[in-house]
């Protein structure tokens, strides 16, 4: 079949060699295939089971091992070990895995929800205070092995810093007395906001999430180990700590440590000129200043190319206010590109 398909492909007028890489072959293999008559795979593999192969004896008791009170609980490499310490040997852990994966046993098994590969609900935010992602990351203290705790709520509308607390400990508790009192300096109502976090014990703990589920929030979470989903709190992060102020020693304190992140809050907020939102402050864009700020830059942009119109090639650089902005927005398919 795949000389044929070679020989139909090189008759409409491809070429033999880059026919032959599209299906993974050598020229030389189809020159061959062609010179003898190859028929149907006379293949027929190893005639004799495998000398190390396990008895269906020692496979039933496998399974009676691992599906025990004793065991039932317990991955084989919990199992394999506890064996070993009662003297005795039945296989090794990758045997047990494969006997078990043969008889369709190798599957979540515990009370808890299995570990979701799902991408997270898609969020569009069109203006401010609609959509917040959150995160907590260390900052060193003088004890090593020690941390204290930043607490950091951004809009990611207008990426602005909306709140944040710097605390000697992680906990759920923390984590909700923030988003209140975020919410009550703003003089918002929290219900409808969409609060994203990654899997971390204070985002999930039962005062967080009872508080979130009070105030009528709508909490979202990150998979598992995947840093993706909480792009725009870990890129706010490695700003913050790839400042050239940022301290090269420990924090002294905590206060020393409130009193540093005050003054980022301060700079992040009214001065940086942030690169995805057309380069205006988080506070420009989030108080509706950003209109203004980019008209004025679009009629300056306008005059010099007046002034000087042989050193414009085009149109004056894209001034018009940043658009909606999406979390975790969701795969369209894309259409197949052309390789004819």
């Amino acid at each position: 079949m795949i000389v044929s398909l070679i020989d139909e492909a090189v008759a409409d007028g491809a070429r033999l060699r880059p026919a032959c890489e599209v299906l993974g072959l050598s020229v030389r293999t189809i020159e061959r295939w062609r010179k003898q008559d190859v028929g149907d795979d006379r293949r027929y593999g190893p005639k004799s089971a495998p000398p190390n192969k396990l008895l269906p004896a020692e496979q039933r008791q496998i399974l009676n091992l691992v599906n025990s009170p004793k065991f039932r609980d317990l991955s084989p490499n919990q199992i394999v070990p506890r064996l070993a310490d009662e003297g005795t040997y039945l296989g090794s852990e990758s045997t047990f895995y494969r006997v078990l994966r043969e008889h369709q046993q190798l599957a979540h098994r515990q009370p808890s929800r299995p570990p979701s590969s799902r991408r997270p609900r898609e969020h569009l935010a069109t203006g401010p205070c609609q959509v917040w992602s959150w995160d907590i990351t260390y900052l060193n203290s003088p004890v090593r092995g020690i941390f204290f705790y930043l607490y950091m709520i951004e809009d990611i509308w207008s990426r602005k810093i909306v709140g944040w607390q710097v605390h000697p400990d992680q906990s759920a508790e923390h984590a909700a007395g923030l988003f209140c009192e975020t919410c009550e300096e703003l003089g918002i109502d929290p219900q409808g906001i969409v609060f994203h976090a990654d899997n971390g014990g204070p985002m999930k703990g039962s005062t967080m999430l009872a508080t979130l589920q009070r105030l009528g929030v709508v909490a979202s979470f990150s998979r598992p180990r995947v840093c993706d989903d909480n792009p725009y709190s870990e890129a706010l992060f490695r700003t913050m700590k790839y400042r050239p102020e940022y301290p090269s020693r420990p924090f002294a304190s905590l206060e020393e440590a409130r009193a540093w992140v005050a003054g980022f809050v301060a700079w992040y907020n009214t001065e940086h000129l942030h690169s995805a939102i057309r380069f205006v402050t988080p506070d420009d864009r989030h108080f509706g200043r950003q209109e203004a700020i980019l008209e004025n830059r679009k009629a300056v942009y306008e005059k010099a190319r007046r002034r000087h119109p042989e050193r414009w090639a085009g149109a004056i650089r894209n001034w018009t206010p940043a658009g909606a902005v999406q979390l975790n927005p969701e795969r369209r398919p894309t259409e197949k590109a052309d390789l004819r």
